[in-house]
């Protein structure tokens, strides 16, 4: 079942996404029964703003994942805001088409659970994952977030967008190709392989693909 929420207007972005702005953007849900925002903060301060068509692929994903990956939780990190332009520390996120996700993960028990996120470890952005993707008692859960991508992927195309480009540590990739749907990211989306200047081991960025108007 597909679900689909509009919004009364949409939004116009303008430029690129590292250089451009954003007009009738929408603050991302804060949360649902199966995932929340980073910070009830960085909501607050106006961190989380999307295009509107952004809002709706992220939100629909969220709810068919309910169904296709129970139990497993989910968590968004930074967007940008309300009118775009450049939302420190990132380089892009800057025309409302750049969305951080923070990766899902298990604990101890192999139950999912939230990123631990606190003032103190930058809202989750500062925690450093090992090599096999540990750090204290928690375990990326690369089968969750593959799961992620592919509905994130599968919704944005029945919305008549697409994902332009995804930054995960690049060492990573291939344990999510492993975990599932892994010819299909492999064939449909494509991921940085080269060094981006933040590890990007903690969460995966991602760009959508929506036609926007040029900078003026």
């Amino acid at each position: 079942m597909i679900f689909t929420q509009t919004h009364a207007v949409e939004s116009t972005c303008y430029g690129t996404y590292s250089n451009g702005r954003l007009e009738n953007a929408v603050s991302l849900q804060e949360d649902g029964k199966n995932f929340s925002a980073y910070s009830t903060l960085g909501v607050k301060l106006g961190r989380t703003y999307v295009h509107s068509r952004v809002a709706e692929i992220v939100e629909e994903t969220y709810r068919v994942l309910e169904k296709s990956a129970p139990n497993k939780l989910y968590v968004y990190g930074e967007t940008g805001w309300a009118a775009g332009g450049r939302i420190r520390p990132h380089r892009t996120h800057r025309n409302g088409l750049s969305v951080d996700f923070m990766v899902p993960v298990l604990d101890a028990s192999g139950q999912s659970v939230p990123l631990p996120a606190s003032a103190g470890n930058q809202f989750g952005y500062a925690i450093d994952f090992d090599a096999d993707g540990k750090y204290a008692r928690y375990s990326i859960d690369f089968s969750a977030m593959a799961e992620h991508l592919y509905q994130l992927h599968l919704i944005a195309k029945q919305h008549g967008a697409d994902i332009s480009l995804v930054i995960l540590d690049p060492p990573y990739i291939a344990k999510l190709l492993s975990a599932g749907h892994g010819e299909y990211l492999k064939q449909n989306i494509r991921f940085m392989k080269g060094k981006v200047w933040v590890r990007h081991d903690e969460h995966y960025h991602v760009n959508f693909a929506i036609p926007c108007e040029p900078m003026k």
